[in-house]
């Protein structure tokens, strides 16, 4: 596989590239970014997890004139999980770029803040279609200027509905743009999009290497009204570091949520309906190990970058086979071992038949296994503790951690993941040394300031 240093990259993003440690490309970046260097437009489909954020990232950056403050770069993505992946993907490796603005327009939240970004042009703007739209057609977006378009997992923007906005959208940017499609599969609707949208463009199809695939698949025939002790036991027996539970629906998401916490399980729901806040304190709390089992439906779901998930659990059978392969496309990343496994109701059967004929071998069907001596729920090893500052009060996790291991003594083994958003940082204690971090933050300074420090979750 050939490496990065070999392509035409200017100084600022080979050093970008170095310094987040990218050095031989994936098998879908070989195939693509020569291309997308070279200013042609690209289909490409490749599953979860292969590195085709930093592909068009580096096309887009590849492209910018950061002397010219106009917008440049439009990645359109189905979700805001999503949408903040690919922003700080692309902040990364323009890291040694000077003065590029990057801004992330999603819906659920209030569109002042939004308005007031706009003020000054930013030259790459990552966004949900929705959001974009509603922007656009209030004159406070210009995209007359657009040279590289992204649509970025393109088969979920029209499982969503997205379609109609993303030709609106995609009409007011210029005829002359490089369009860049990339998506984990490219259905035929996908491809019928892409012969409108874009110019002799280059397919680039990457199916997993048979020993890329380290995800072994386990599937349980159990009683509807047993799953939720299915569930529990197979919790109880595997004991994973970290979990994500698929739920068909919302209300299921809530349900099997309560029920877990009411059986002592560090658990966390993620469905639609959440505020964008709640949302992130969610996904940082979960991936900073403050909480174990995250229970989601497919499009909270989708986006969600989670380094090193050991196991899925499929609670509801998928509804389509597509879907299944994106489910457990989150874990067995990158070489890592991954255990995917499904409960199945005898009214899912059909469904599981459409997955092995997808699969196009035998499914792995076992009993649900006795949690036998196996009783003490999964509490996670961190807590989190949330503070009321972040970027915008030139907080970093250098200070946070100086404050903990200084004046509050809390030794550095116990300090996990510290995150520092604009206005909060939230930074995981060990649980046993949550009390005394907590208390000791409070009653001293961070950077010779106080700020209002508290607890998340239990």
């Amino acid at each position: 596989m050939a490496d990065f240093s070999t392509l035409t990259l200017n100084a600022p993003l080979q050093r970008g590239l170095q310094e987040v440690g990218y050095v031989e490309m994936t098998a879908v970046q070989a195939a693509s970014v020569p291309a997308i260097l070279a200013g042609r437009d690209v289909a490409a489909e490749a599953r979860t997890g292969s590195g085709k954020t930093a592909a068009f990232a580096l096309g887009i950056l590849s492209t910018l004139n950061v002397l010219e403050l106009r917008l440049q770069g439009l990645v359109l993505c189905p979700t805001r999980e999503l949408a903040d992946q690919v922003s700080r993907e692309i902040r990364r490796l323009a890291r040694f770029i000077p003065n590029v603005k990057v801004l992330t327009l999603c819906g659920g939240v209030p569109l002042r803040p939004h308005l007031a970004s706009l003020v000054h042009e930013p030259h790459i703007v990552v966004g949900t279609p929705g959001r974009i739209l509603e922007l656009l057609e209030k004159g406070v977006l210009p995209l007359a200027r657009v040279k590289v378009l992204v649509l970025d997992e393109a088969d979920r923007m029209l499982d969503m509905g997205f379609v109609d906005d993303l030709r609106l959208i995609i009409a007011a940017t210029p005829t002359e743009r490089q369009t860049l499609l990339f998506s984990a599969t490219i259905s035929p609707d996908i491809r019928e999009l892409g012969k409108q949208l874009q110019r002799d463009p280059l397919d680039v199809t990457v199916e997993s290497a048979p020993d890329e695939v380290v995800i072994e698949q386990t599937f349980f025939e159990v009683e509807a009204e047993q799953k939720l002790d299915a569930l529990d036991s197979l919790l109880r027996v595997h004991r994973p570091e970290s979990v994500v539970v698929f739920c068909n629906t919302r209300i299921e998401v809530r349900t099997i949520t309560a029920a877990l916490e009411g059986r002592r399980f560090s658990v966390l729901a993620i469905h639609g309906e959440l505020e964008q806040r709640d949302r992130e304190e969610m996904l940082v709390r979960f991936a900073n190990r403050s909480c174990t089992v995250l229970v989601a439906s497919d499009v909270a779901a989708r986006g969600l970058d989670i380094a090193n998930l050991p196991m899925v659990i499929n609670y509801d059978v998928a509804n389509d086979a597509d879907t299944h392969l994106h489910r457990i496309g989150r874990t067995g990343r990158a070489g890592r071992e991954g255990l995917a496994l499904t409960l199945c109701a005898p009214s899912e059967i059909r469904r599981v038949n459409l997955i092995e004929d997808r699969l196009g071998k035998p499914l792995t069907w076992k009993p649900v296994p006795s949690a036998g001596g196996a009783k003490a729920p999964l509490l996670a090893p961190f807590m989190t503790l949330a503070v009321d500052a972040g970027r915008q009060d030139k907080l970093r996790p250098g200070d946070l951690l100086g404050a903990l291991t200084g004046d509050a003594r809390i030794p550095g083994t116990a300090v996990g993941k510290i995150d520092v958003f604009p206005t909060r940082t939230y930074v995981a204690i060990a649980r046993e040394a949550a009390d005394a971090a907590l208390e000791r933050l409070r009653a001293g300074k961070i950077k010779g300031r106080s700020f209002r420090i508290r607890r998340i979750g239990s």
